[in-house]
């Protein structure tokens, strides 16, 4: 296989690989074809409105002041005296999105649909709202747009106010409630004027849905302990007093409206959220009103965490729920149909009602859950051969008919407690029924891939052998025979597999993956002789050198692997590698470069030990690393000056480090301005940009020697990641920089002890120098270590600074000096390319030790894309189906980066192929020519 056509192959294996991670583990959970259910008996509420505080944490509303002080004196009133109150656990992500599907949908989105945007649906879904009569909607243009969109008919009402309002750089963020309070005031005022609006806001089961933004704009641009922060929950605690005030005059004191406040996540206290923290899962709930419970004292409280004492409500009855169990209760309470793919479970404690009326309504939920199970079930059953098929066997089609006559017959004698008990077990078994169809495929489709990526790496570490061990066979007659028939076996087996998916009318997917292995493991069968050869040759190799390069492999993927888990590994292999160059026996022939690389190595290694980005900003780091960057570029361009540096490289050099020295001074004036609630000033937002712009094209007017050119990117790129940071991470690229200066010397001296000849002028190199094919080498044993320090260098340049530690750790306030206006794409985008720029440095210092060494990029590409391979596929073994969601999601995450690491290459080594493949053909016409 030629290499180009290889590194393609192997381009569209590892998307392959890539994208089953998110079919096995991130399919929707929805499912479509079930009948509404709603409880038969009459409703206790005509109306209800839903009060949503984004990112209000369930500490900040519920704990008095150091003064005793309670911020929420109305919904303290209303837990004390009205209603009932307990704490709503969120599931990660806890972003906007999933958080408002499971509060108004009862169901826990997909994953991958956070991905895919705040303002559209990937798929339809039933909501509370739906099923309504009527829903009223005022708040964000990010949240409201998608619930109307997925409602059937024209009977949701959006009201929001421009995007533009969103500004982190707003000097009262609150005003953002303000506006939603208003208007519904405004609403109300102008319906007694307006006949026909005035009786729809008068029939039953309608809904009005206030979300209210300022809190978690205020807690992104604050941080939750701000004044600005507290102060608007006190006024957002003093709107919802008014709106209840109002809406009960409107509609006469009827008694029959029900109300809902709650949360869709909370908030870190350096305001940011999407993991699992207690301070984002756990959100307030108090409802009070029409069908709703009132507050009950007690002496006993079930809850052993500290929270009721903090609180100061050990005394106050507290109903903690999941947050999809809010979509039933609102259901319940107006008298609309359950949503369909709602798994939320109705918590009863809510209600005021009758024993009957919670027996009726927790067999609707029962039902409505079962029917989803039955949908799933029918799936499963149709897309498998019969005697394949293994049924969840608590729930099978008759003991299914049992379960729902046996509650009903309960109901119907009058015993509802027991009713309600068994109605709550058959639920349960429905969950994990659910789960089990949901959850079928996954062991076949886990195999299928694990087998292919088997294969695929066998057949990589076989082609490196053939390429680079000389121990080729040359084809014979007998081997073209045996050639043929194994092709004709292979093709027999993807026909088979072809057929048992056809015969299960599987999805398109499925015949991917389940195909891949057949081609790739008739490549490596193909080269049994290959592999032969290496076993005839094992007498003639160093075995003991070889056993220990292996050993130390394996020991080094296991503490990359451990390190994705827990950052504090890299600091131990830091330090590990610092100690390469005594164990070696390169500090005895080069001692100052091996001080140099000792040095760098300790200097880098407290980096993953402090805490993840945006949990202590502090503007004084950024400026220590413009100073620190300044530093070394001036030393730098100081001994090269007497070099014959050309003027041009001069100018540009001197151009680049006032650009380093502007953009420190924009950094500090933008936060400056910001804290003074000043805004972000233009001029600052200009230079902001016009620096990301020219970071991609600054460097190729350079000069092409190597450390001219490098020093270039380094400036370039270093003044992006200073308009981005807001603590110590800016100081990560100039010592990681340090590092590969390091290494670029430290590999040069290593390669010319190996050769035993003269060294070689590193400052001499040129990136734009022919390639002469006859001075490149083959791979040696010592390439094996260059490989793995690369893959380690780029996983420290990812999780250095834990910029991807964590889904909390990007800070919005990284973004500041380029905007302010709530954009997830465009700040998304930004935050992206600041996790970026340690990793081209290190490729860029990759590419460096590659022409220095000359070594073919494609060869060592293929020894790191087995070590990539190889953590990559730990990664998938870690995968479970148990545990916590977030454990199980940790371990996908650090797949899907290792994947996305591993992808990013391939194309790398394919455009690095194609420019080589063009110099080399430049190069031997010249000689055609010369000749």
């Amino acid at each position: 296989m030629k290499m180009i056509t290889f590194f393609i192959v192997g381009l569209m294996v590892h998307i392959v690989f890539f994208l089953s991670i998110f079919d096995i583990y991130f399919t929707s959970p929805l499912v479509h074809g079930m009948t509404p259910q709603r409880v038969s008996l009459p409703p206790p509420a005509k109306r209800l409105v839903l009060i949503v505080a984004d990112g209000l944490r369930a500490e900040s509303l519920f704990k008095p002041d150091d003064n005793g002080t309670v911020r929420g004196p109305y919904i303290r009133s209303v837990i004390e005296e009205t209603g009932t109150w307990g704490v709503s656990h969120t599931r990660v992500p806890t972003e906007s999105r999933p958080g408002h599907v499971a509060l108004i949908a009862g169901f826990y989105e997909d994953v991958s649909a956070v991905a895919k945007g705040w303002k559209e649906n990937p798929v339809e879904f039933d909501s509370v709202f739906n099923e309504s009569r009527h829903t009223w909607c005022w708040g964000s243009p990010d949240i409201l747009p998608m619930f109307a969109k997925g409602a059937s008919g024209d009977h949701v009402y959006t009201h929001t106010y421009p995007p533009d309002r969103e500004d982190f750089a707003s000097t009262d963020a609150s005003k953002l409630d303000t506006w939603v309070f208003d208007e519904v005031k405004a609403f109300l005022s102008a319906a007694k004027n307006n006949e026909t609006l005035l009786n729809q806001l008068h029939e039953d089961q309608n809904v009005f849905f206030l979300h209210l933004l300022g809190i978690d704009t205020n807690g992104h641009a604050h941080r939750p302990m701000s004044k600005e922060y507290l102060e608007n929950i006190v006024l957002v605690d003093a709107g919802v007093s008014e709106i209840v005030t109002l809406m009960d005059d409107f509609f006469g004191h009827d008694g029959k409206t029900a109300y809902v406040f709650t949360s869709d996540h909370g908030m870190t206290n350096w305001g940011s959220h999407g993991a699992g923290h207690p301070s984002e899962t756990l959100t307030p709930l108090v409802a009070w009103g029409a069908g709703v419970q009132r507050a009950q004292r007690t002496a006993f409280q079930k809850y052993d965490d500290s929270y009721l004492k903090e609180w100061g409500l050990e005394n106050y009855r507290r109903v903690d729920v999941n947050q999809a169990d809010i979509a039933p209760l609102m259901s319940s309470l107006l008298g609309l149909p359950f949503p369909l793919n709602s798994v939320g479970v109705l918590p009863l404690n809510y209600l005021n009602n009758s024993q009957h009326f919670k027996a009726e309504s927790m067999f609707t939920n029962a039902v409505q859950i079962l029917e989803q199970f039955k949908v799933k079930m029918t799936q499963k059953e149709e897309t498998t051969l019969s005697f394949l098929f293994t049924p969840y066997q608590p729930l099978t089609d008759s003991k299914l008919m049992d379960f729902v006559h046996h509650a009903r017959d309960l109901i119907q004698k009058g015993q509802f407690d027991e009713a309600i008990h068994y109605c709550e077990g058959l639920i349960a078994q429905a969950m994990d029924g659910l789960s089990y169809y949901h959850t079928y495929d996954r062991l076949f489709l886990g195999c299928s891939v694990v087998l292919g990526f088997i294969g695929w790496t066998s057949y990589v570490v076989l082609f490196i052998l053939k390429t680079h061990a000389s121990i080729r066979k040359l084809p014979t007659n007998t081997n073209l025979i045996a050639e043929r028939r194994l092709v004709l076996k292979f093709l027999c087996l993807g026909l088979f597999v072809a057929l048992f998916l056809v015969i299960q009318s599987s999805p398109w997917t499925y015949y991917i993956y389940c195909l891949l292995p057949v081609p790739v493991w008739y490549a490596v069968v193909k080269e049994f002789e290959t592999f032969a050869g290496l076993i005839r040759s094992i007498p003639s190799l160093p075995v003991s050198k070889c056993i220990g390069y292996f050993l130390l492999v394996m020991f080094g993927i296991e503490l990359l692997v451990v390190s994705f888990f827990y950052r504090g590994m890299l600091t131990l292999g830091l330090i590990v590698l610092a100690l390469w160059p005594v164990a070696s026996g390169l500090y005895l022939k080069a001692k100052f470069r091996s001080l140099s690389w000792m040095f760098s190595c300790l200097c880098l290694a407290p980096f993953p030990l402090l805490p993840v980005v945006g949990r202590e900003p502090s503007i004084t780091y950024v400026i220590c690393a413009g100073v620190l960057t300044l530093l070394t570029s001036s030393t730098y361009l100081w001994s090269s000056w007497k070099r014959s540096l050309p003027i041009r490289d001069r100018l540009l050099f001197v151009c680049q480090i006032m650009q380093v020295i502007l953009c420190a001074y924009v950094l500090t004036s933008t936060h400056s301005s910001l804290r003074l609630k000043q805004g972000l000033p233009l001029f600052n937002q200009l230079v902001s940009w016009i620096t990301l712009v020219s970071s991609f094209f600054v460097p190729l007017l350079n000069s092409t020697r190597l450390f001219h050119r490098l020093l270039s990117i380094l400036l370039s790129l270093v003044c992006v990641y200073l308009l981005l940071s807001t603590g110590y991470e800016a100081l990560f690229p100039p010592v990681l920089s340090w590092l590969m200066f390091a290494w670029i010397n430290i590999e040069q001296e290593a390669m010319n002890t190996h050769r035993g000849s003269n060294r070689a002028e590193l400052s001499s190199i040129d990136f734009a120098e022919s390639i002469d094919i006859t001075k490149i080498r083959q791979l040696r044993l010592d390439d094996i270590r260059r490989s793995y320090f690369f893959v380690f260098f780029i996983v420290i340049a990812f999780f250095g600074c834990g910029n991807i530690a964590s889904i909390n750790s990007f800070d919005p306030a990284s973004v500041y000096c380029f905007l302010t206006v709530f954009n997830p794409f465009i700040m998304g985008g930004l935050l992206m390319w600041k996790v970026l720029i340690p990793f081209i440095l290190v490729m860029c210092t990759f590419e460096s030790i590659q022409v220095s060494t000359r070594l073919s990029s494609r060869s060592l590409f293929l020894v790191v894309l087995v070590i990539s391979d190889l953590m990559a596929l730990h990664f998938f073994f870690l995968v479970k189906d148990y545990g916590s969601w977030l454990d199980i999601g940790t371990s996908i995450s650090h797949y899907v980066i290792v994947m996305s690491m591993t992808i990013f290459l391939m194309l790398l080594s394919i455009m690095t192929h194609i420019l080589t493949s063009k110099q080399i053909f430049i190069g031997r016409k010249r000689k055609m020519h010369l000749r």
